[in-house]
């Protein structure tokens, strides 16, 4: 496998690109339609005012996190002793299975707020065992002199899909509550068909030891790494207070008038952005000054969202969602690349799934501070605020953790140690 010019020649990869573009594509479609319905029913079934109804999508972010944070140590685990073809495979058939209810539930006219928030919560729990399964498996068929690039192309999967998906929920949401829920069961039926054809994958050896403790070992090795954990919670924080994407709904049908055929453009325009920086990193993979690059892309997120946040006017919202997008790109590429360059493979998944508890924080934590900041400042002001904090905590982590802006390769700052049995 050493004589492989780009990942993409590898089957396994093919197999792995296509689950992550077929499974992001359903749920980014599921998420941003219930999170439509959620402030739809509130405003037009119930009454409430825009930052009530603003409120109530900040609890659907909870609602979704909170299984998350209960389940990472327990899924990180699951994900490093048993088959992670078959991991990522379950935790999508869940998936699977809220979509088609979702799907029903809206062609009988039966959905309620409290159907939506269950099968958000249901959702967060299905999510948190597929992110370490599906990662964990890139460095065992791309070899290590490809992994950036596998990284970098796994992104435009991602980004790709994120900007395909609710786009088109948003445009089918119009013509029939129920066909976003359709097209998301098809995308996730092909999601598993791709993992399961994956050939089998030896699983590593892990040292005899209490479960408890074999958990524990994922979060002292990010611990010890200040690199990796200077990356990990710049991108927690900075993202939980600069998050515009749960005021979305707001933005779309009470400031900029653009229904619900805009909201999926509003949704898919950080995908759009992000994936076009995730082809260019895909080609020509950052290697020099990555610690100074994330922390000036970290500074354009802030800034493109407190834009985007004062802006009225519906093209200038989209391009800065689209920068914003790009620059969180630049962030997230640098922090998977040393997540897995840096990750021994009998700890792989309990790293990816501290990794993804972060980034499920930083996402749906900042969900919900977007919301009770809604609450008190409406949409507007939630989002600008957050997008000056978001400077702020870049300037803050700059300080305390130097070794940041003084990183110039992906090299490890600090040799890992392995933990004593």
């Amino acid at each position: 496998m050493s004589d492989v010019t780009h990942p993409l020649k590898i089957r396994d990869y093919r197999l792995i690109w296509l689950t992550r573009f077929c499974s992001v594509n359903a749920t980014t479609a599921i998420v941003v339609i219930i999170g439509a319905q959620v402030y739809k029913i509130a405003r037009e079934t119930h009454g409430m005012p825009p930052k009530e109804a603003a409120f109530l999508l900040g609890l659907l972010g909870l609602a979704q996190f909170i299984p998350f944070l209960l389940l990472t140590p327990v899924a990180g685990l699951v994900a490093d002793r048993l088959d992670r073809r078959f991991v990522a495979a379950a935790s999508t058939a869940i998936d699977l299975v809220i979509a088609l209810v979702l799907a029903l539930a809206n062609s009988g006219n039966f959905i309620t707020l409290e159907l939506l928030f269950g099968l958000a919560a249901l959702h967060g729990a299905a999510r948190v065992f597929i992110g370490p399964s599906v990662s964990a498996i890139v460095p065992n068929v791309v070899p290590a002199e490809q992994l950036p690039k596998a990284i970098a192309f796994s992104s435009i999967a991602w980004q790709s899909a994120s900007v395909i998906g609710p786009a088109i929920a948003g445009f089918l949401f119009a013509k029939g509550t129920a066909l976003p829920y359709w097209y998301a069961s098809l995308l996730l039926v092909l999601g598993i068909l791709a993992v399961l054809a994956i050939r089998p994958i030896p699983r590593p050896a892990i040292r005899n030891a209490h479960p408890v403790k074999q958990m524990t070992d994922g979060a002292k090795f990010v611990l010890r790494e200040r690199f990796l954990l200077g990356c990990v919670t710049l991108d927690l924080f900075a993202v939980l207070l600069g998050g515009a994407t749960a005021m979305l709904p707001a933005f779309a049908y009470d400031v900029l008038h653009v229904g619900s055929e805009g909201l999926g453009l509003l949704r898919g325009a950080p995908g759009l952005g992000a994936a076009l920086v995730a082809l260019a990193l895909g080609f020509a993979p950052l290697s020099r000054n990555v610690g100074a690059k994330m922390l000036w892309a970290v500074v354009v997120y802030g800034l493109t969202t407190l834009i985007f946040g004062l802006s009225t006017s519906f093209p200038l919202s989209l391009a800065m969602l689209a920068v914003l997008g790009g620059a969180d790109q630049v962030s997230v590429f640098i922090r998977n690349t040393l997540v897995q360059l840096n990750t021994p493979d009998d700890m792989r998944g309990r790293v990816s799934s501290i990794s993804g508890l972060a980034i499920s924080a930083s996402n749906e934590l900042g969900e919900m501070q977007s919301g009770l900041a809604a609450a008190l400042l409406g949409p507007v002001g939630a989002v600008a605020l957050g997008g000056a904090g978001a400077i702020l905590v870049t300037a803050i982590w700059t300080v305390i953790f130097p070794e940041l802006r003084r990183a110039k390769t992906f090299a490890p700052q600090y040799r890992h140690k392995e933990p004593t049995p």
